[in-house]
């Protein structure tokens, strides 16, 4: 039987190449890929965002992480989708309309993901049309908007609005984040929540996506 501990410390140490290696040994020996995700993906990750809050580890920290978990699920999303097995919750994300900086978003991405959410990049400067459209096909129940700049948070506004004039803003929680937001910011444009760092942004998704109300 393989040590899956290794999983948990790869990914923890942000070693990809090891996560990779470990995740395809133990499901070529029948390891449940579920049993990968909840018992030693999923921790890992969810220490990675407390030593994050604890400031044991620092930005890039989280993204080698991020970057080791992708290369472990590469090998087990597939057959999680042959399962019929059901993600935390659906997610679409990407940076509001006029605003190009990613590294934010990547790394809210990232941990999404890493905290048991499938999740759909848009990327950046993306339209409100966009995430109308990506909430339809991906059956999302969850948005997350991100901005830098001060000049493009209207654009989360206008993106909120579009949703509801879509007929779609009942069937998501809208989250939003970037350096210049603020969590009364969010109550001013009717998201459901705010979060200033990618480690909270999970909790923070896991509340909404279960219907717990946020504070």
């Amino acid at each position: 039987m393989n040590d899956l501990s290794k999983l948990y410390e790869a990914i923890l140490n942000g070693d990809n190449a090891m996560a990779a290696e470990v995740t395809k040994e133990a499901l070529a020996v029948g390891t449940d890929p579920g049993i990968l995700v909840t018992d030693y993906m999923i921790p890992a990750m969810d220490e990675v965002g407390r030593r994050f809050e604890t400031e044991e580890y620092f930005v890039p920290d989280l993204l080698l992480s991020g970057r080791a978990m992708k290369a472990a699920l590469d090998h087990i999303r597939p057959l999680l989708a042959a399962t019929g097995a059901q993600p935390t919750g659906r997610v679409v994300i990407g940076t509001v309309k006029g605003d190009l900086h990613d590294i934010g978003k990547n790394l809210v991405a990232a941990m999404l993901e890493g905290g048991g959410f499938e999740v759909t990049d848009l990327g950046t400067d993306v339209a409100p049309e966009k995430f109308v459209e990506a909430i339809s096909t991906k059956n999302a129940n969850l948005v997350c908007l991100s901005a830098l700049l001060t000049v493009t948070m209207p654009a989360m506004r206008t993106t909120v609005e579009a949703l509801k004039s879509a007929g779609v803003r009942n069937r998501v929680k809208v989250m939003i984040g970037g350096a210049p937001v603020t969590a009364q910011y969010a109550r001013e444009i009717g998201a459901d929540g705010y979060s200033d760092n990618a480690s909270a942004a999970v909790a923070l998704a896991r509340r909404l996506a279960s219907g717990t109300p946020c504070a």
